[in-house]
């Protein structure tokens, strides 16, 4: 709630209407600082939101043209890249997707691990312990998404029918619940290094 010096009374967190002849001028102050400051602290966001919703049509526009130019229409998006014709300006265009795993399923996964490791291995196979370990060593509690899923490199060298539907449930615990692209958009600069413009996209 924004409070004026017109107002007789003014609230406080607790919802007591305060007399305005016992509110300091320094609370006054505040109140009117503070009021500006979200105020234009809104529109920014809001000119930010447009600003980003415009930059993904356009970097949308250069895609699709793209893929239309070099008959490439049947490639997924992914992360890509352009410029300017003399380079001066980069745009970067990155999909950042989380990736976690189905509790049940990727316990399955480790146990069926836990066979393959419990079983005879070969000379060839036993790098695999120290492999599996590490992919299923936690930070706070957590997975590394990219250490489990570098498991799934070595399908084609072994062959051991555990390891192969342990990596057949790996894949089935994948779960992708949201992604977010981040768009950057840079300057060169007269020593031939490109500078970050910043606009602190990630959080819109």
């Amino acid at each position: 709630m924004i409070q004026k010096t017109k107002q007789p009374e003014w609230q406080d967190e607790t919802g007591k209407m305060i007399p305005l002849k016992y509110i300091s001028p320094l609370n006054r102050l505040k109140e009117r600082t503070t009021a500006s400051l979200l105020i234009n602290a809104k529109k920014l966001n809001e000119n930010l939101t447009e600003f980003k919703t415009s930059v993904k049509n356009l970097c949308n526009d250069v895609y699709a043209k793209a893929q239309e130019e070099l008959k490439t229409q049947n490639i997924s998006k992914g992360n890509f890249t352009f410029f300017n014709f003399d380079r001066s300006i980069k745009i970067e265009v990155s999909i950042s997707e989380r990736i976690d795993f189905d509790d049940l399923t990727i316990q399955a996964c480790k146990s069926k691990l836990n066979e393959f490791l419990s079983s005879t291995l070969d000379s060839k196979q036993k790098f695999v312990k120290e492999l599996v370990n590490d992919a299923f060593s936690t930070a706070k509690g957590k997975l590394d998404a990219k250490k489990v899923l570098n498991l799934v490199k070595y399908r084609s060298k072994i062959k051991h029918e555990l390891f192969q539907e342990a990596l057949n449930l790996l894949e089935e615990s994948i779960r992708r619940p949201d992604s977010k692209t981040y768009f950057r958009i840079w300057e060169r600069a007269e020593g031939g290094e490109y500078n970050l413009i910043d606009l602190n996209f990630s959080s819109i």
